[in-house]
Parts: C-alpha cells; sequence; structure tokens
C-alpha cells in the first residue's frame, strides 16, 4: 500500500554548486534538484548558458534549457573579474557538492581541480563530466554528442544497411549517459561520505558512459566477430522485430522474442500456420537470414486490414506491439495522461508542462520548481553571504555579476 507522502525530499539539505552548459551537467544537478538539493548553477553575465540560445521554441525558451534547468537558482558570475572568485569560494565551502563540465583544463586552471579543492574543502564531492576523461591521448579533444556517438561506435549499428545511411540518435544520449553516470557517481558518493567523512571524486567521461552502453554490439562482436548489421527501425539480430506498414497507410511496430511467440504470431496475426514448418523460418537465426521473403508476406497479410485491426490481432495473440508515435502523439499519450505524470512549472515565460520525474516514491513527491532567468538569483545568493546592497553595486560596476 503507498505511504502517505512527506514533505522531506533524500537529498534536502545538500547544496550543489555547478559551472554548467549544455546538456550533461545540467541534466545530473537537474535530477539532484528533483530530490530536493539545491542547485546554484553559475552562469556567465548576460550570456549565461549557451543552451539558453540553442531555439526559441518553448514559448521564446530553448527546449534543451527548459528541460534540464528547472528547480535552479541562476547565479551571474564572471569568473574572470575580480572579486568573482571570491564568491566561488564562500559557496563552496558550504557546498556538498561541486559539478563541472567545462573545456578540458578549465577548471583545473582555475583553482579547481578535485586536488586543489579537496585540500581546502575536504567534504566537498566534485564530479567533473568531459568528453574523455583525465589523462590519455584524447583528453584535450573537444567532444560534442554527435562526435562521441560516432567515437563510441554507436553510429555504426544505428541507421539503414547502405554506407550513406548511419543515422544518430534523434536526442542526446552520450550528454543523457554522461548525466545520469554523474548523477548515480554523485549520490554514491554523498552515500559514502556518511560512511568516510570526506568528499570523493567523480570523473565522468562521456565516451566511457556511451561505450557501457555498447555492451550488447561490443559482446556480440567479441574476438573480431562480425558486428550487428545496421537494421534501421528494426533489431539487427531477432525477426520479426520492428516497423511494418499496415493497409490503410498506418505503422506498426511489433516484437517477437521466442518460439512460443512466433507460433502465435503465424498462427493469430497472420493466420498462416504453414509457416511453422516452412524451414526458411524454423529458428530466430533462419527468420533473420531471410528476413526478405518473411517481410514481403506480413506487409502482404497487413496490406489487408487497418492499423486498429493489427494491432488488435497483435494484443490478442498476445504479440508484444506499439504505435509509432511523434512528438505531438506524446504529448496527448493516454498513459501519460491516465498516470497523471504531467505538472505545471514556472519559467520567464510563464507556466510550460512538465513531465514528472520517472521513478515515483511512495515517501516523497519531486520537486518542481520555476525554470530560472539568467542571474535571478544573483542578489538574494550575495546578500546570503553576507554583501550588502553597495558592496553587490560594485561588482555589477565591476561586470563580476
Amino acid at each position: 500500500m503507498p505511504t502517505q507522502k512527506s514533505p522531506a525530499r533524500p537529498l534536502d539539505g545538500i547544496t550543489v554548486v555547478s559551472l554548467e552548459h549544455a546538456i550533461a551537467a545540467p541534466f545530473c544537478t537537474r535530477q539532484l534538484a528533483d530530490l530536493g538539493a539545491r542547485v546554484i548553477k553559475v552562469e556567465r553575465p548576460g550570456v549565461g548558458d549557451f543552451a539558453r540560445a540553442y531555439d526559441t521554441r518553448t514559448k521564446g525558451l530553448a527546449s534543451h534549457f527548459v528541460w534540464t534547468n528547472r528547480s535552479k537558482e541562476s547565479l551571474s558570475l564572471d569568473l574572470k573579474k575580480e572579486g568573482a572568485q571570491s564568491i566561488l569560494d564562500q559557496l563552496l565551502e558550504k557546498a556538498d557538492v561541486f559539478v563541472q563540465n567545462l573545456a578540458p583544463g578549465a577548471a583545473a586552471r582555475m583553482g579547481l581541480s578535485f586536488e586543489e579543492l579537496h585540500a581546502r574543502f575536504p567534504r566537498l564531492i566534485v564530479c567533473d563530466i568531459s568528453g574523455y576523461g583525465e589523462g590519455g591521448p584524447y583528453e584535450q579533444k573537444k567532444a560534442y554528442d554527435l562526435l562521441i556517438q560516432s567515437e563510441s561506435g554507436f553510429l555504426s549499428v544505428t541507421g539503414g544497411p547502405g554506407a550513406a545511411e548511419l543515422a544518430k540518435a534523434g536526442c542526446s544520449i552520450a550528454d543523457i549517459a554522461a548525466g545520469m553516470y554523474a548523477y548515480t557517481g554523485v549520490l554514491s558518493a554523498l552515500l559514502l561520505r556518511e560512511k568516510t567523512g570526506t568528499g570523493s571524486w567523480v570523473d565522468v567521461s562521456m565516451l566511457e558512459s556511451l561505450v557501457e552502453w555498447m555492451g550488447y554490439p561490443l559482446y556480440y562482436s567479441f574476438d573480431n566477430a562480425q558486428p550487428p548489421a545496421r537494421a534501421g527501425a528494426s533489431h539487427s539480430t531477432i525477426y520479426p522485430y520492428g516497423p511494418f506498414p499496415v493497409g490503410d497507410g498506418g505503422t506498426v511496430m511489433l516484437g517477437l522474442q521466442n518460439e512460443r511467440e512466433w507460433a502465435l504470431f503465424c498462427e493469430k496475426v497472420l493466420l498462416q500456420t504453414p509457416l511453422l514448418t516452412d524451414e526458411r523460418f524454423i529458428s530466430n537465426t533462419k527468420r533473420s537470414e531471410n528476413r526478405d521473403p518473411l517481410r514481403a508476406i506480413i506487409v502482404k497479410a497487413f496490406s489487408e486490414l487497418t492499423t486498429d485491426e493489427v494491432v488488435a490481432r497483435l494484443d490478442d495473440a498476445p504479440i508484444a506491439n506499439a504505435k509509432v508515435n511523434d512528438m505531438h502523439d506524446v504529448w496527448k499519450h493516454p498513459q501519460l495522461q491516465a498516470r497523471g505524470r504531467w505538472t505545471e512549472v514556472g519559467s520567464p515565460s510563464g507556466t510550460i508542462p512538465a513531465l514528472l520525474p520517472p521513478g515515483t516514491n511512495s515517501a516523497f513527491t519531486p520537486r518542481m520548481d520555476p525554470v530560472p532567468a539568467l542571474g535571478e538569483h544573483t542578489e538574494s545568493i550575495l546578500s546570503e553571504l553576507g554583501y550588502q546592497a553597495a558592496d553587490i553595486n560594485h561588482l555589477k560596476q565591476a561586470e563580476a555579476v
């Protein structure tokens, strides 16, 4: 039975200071904020996180920024200006976690390496997110999401079979992977600090994060074996598993995992039991080798049916299936609506819808506070540190904040 939700959240009382931009670090810290952490996002005055300017699709705000930056406080601070470093030091002295994904070596040049910070703030957890990690011949290489998709081998197994049919993921998958490992790395470091009393270093590489997700194709290709073939939206080694056109112009995605389901598919969906003894299709390996003739049989059978009729047969069998939704369909998805997964958060442009974080906990509700305007919390944070109005005006005149 669900318990009554408490106003307390797991990371209440935890303060995170972040020098972040783009997706990986902001996605990490937004999830920490979801759990109650106070996240102070340090941004360059007048410019801010460059993801703010990626587009204007969400009520004039950037879609990437809206997604990864709710529930944070924005402090505008130019660390190259006089007085700015002192502000950051005061914040770090009280912080529990420091997260950064600046250009390779930039944090260390500002005295923000783990070694220097640990000597001054021994309880501080430091999380560095970079393209390739510290050390190695690629340490100083610039790394963007698509470049890591390429280096990790992801592009080699994604897209169609032709040489010109490489396809990237439609979302920032390398950034998301790194952000997730940074998020879990910080959580584990907080647990470790409870045991040891001291902070630790979390070093997250985008390359290593995405290569971990490539485990299946890597092991499939072990010892110089042939890698999985690119199969578009179909599965590269299981068949039939992928999209099939239907007579009314729709597309149905279906997936078979075993011989029992293959028999049900032949008997209840295709209505063609002789296929069960067809030597071309007697195992998954055979079906995968003979995709073209099997696809022709499935497409012909589906051409005489509507999408609803095909889905009804698949559900009755039962065979796993799904609609090929676009983004407009997802906004209206009946399952998300029925489970009450949408809420609203504030922003500089008014309220906007937001998906509740996956992984609902019965004991607490996630924090869902506004997306901040650039520098929105600068004065309140400085006042909290003891700066008076005259001090703040001086910092503004010096363009430090």
